[in-house]
């Protein structure tokens, strides 16, 4: 297993080494932001170095923000057979909360905070992060509601993410459920 996802992590970070080559974006504007956990952050250190880049350097960044989701002691540290029952209750209520843990909101109200974080200090920056499944397809999923909405009145990121801060995107973040290891882009 240990050494599947090792290939998985170098394969992923190869193909952003190939990505960023193609769009011609030079290693210097590519910033990695990762959860705190131990494979997020191995992870991160896998890409950092395939990428040459420094990971004890400014060009990588630890973000509280982009924790994995809770999803409360009775669903934690399962079987990943539970998960169909937290996804059924976010897509009935992407506000409610499972017992002890965080709904959907919940994430995207963190998410909003990394994001925030992340607009600030990588300003013109490539951003690669690295976090887990389930707060990476509600990233997703607020980041395309958000851009499809850019046409609102609202101009700052926070504004259009609270704009479609609502039932009917929030619970839809299953259509981007992703692989271990896989890559998107995203605006």
């Amino acid at each position: 297993m240990i050494s599947t996802l090792m290939y998985m992590f170098l394969s992923s970070a190869l193909h952003i080494e190939k990505v960023l080559k193609e769009d011609n974006i030079p290693l210097e504007n590519v910033r990695i932001c990762y959860s705190p956990f131990s494979r997020t952050t191995h992870t991160a250190q896998v890409v950092a170095s395939v990428l040459d880049i420094s990971f004890e350097g400014p060009q990588c960044m630890v973000l509280d923000d982009l924790r994995e989701r809770f999803f409360g002691p009775s669903y934690e540290l399962k079987s990943h057979d539970k998960y169909p029952d937290i996804w059924a209750l976010d897509e009935k209520d992407p506000f409610m909360q499972p017992e002890g843990g965080e709904s959907v909101a919940d994430v995207v109200s963190t998410l909003t905070n990394a994001l925030i974080n992340m607009e600030t200090q990588f300003r013109g920056c490539t951003v690669l992060v690295v976090s887990h499944g389930d707060p990476l397809q509600i990233f997703q999923t607020i980041l395309n509601a958000a851009k499809d909405n850019n046409g609102s009145c609202e101009n700052d990121l926070a504004s259009r993410i609270q704009a479609v801060k609502i039932p009917s995107v929030l619970s839809q973040h299953r259509k981007f459920a992703l692989q271990t290891g896989e890559l998107r882009s995203v605006v």
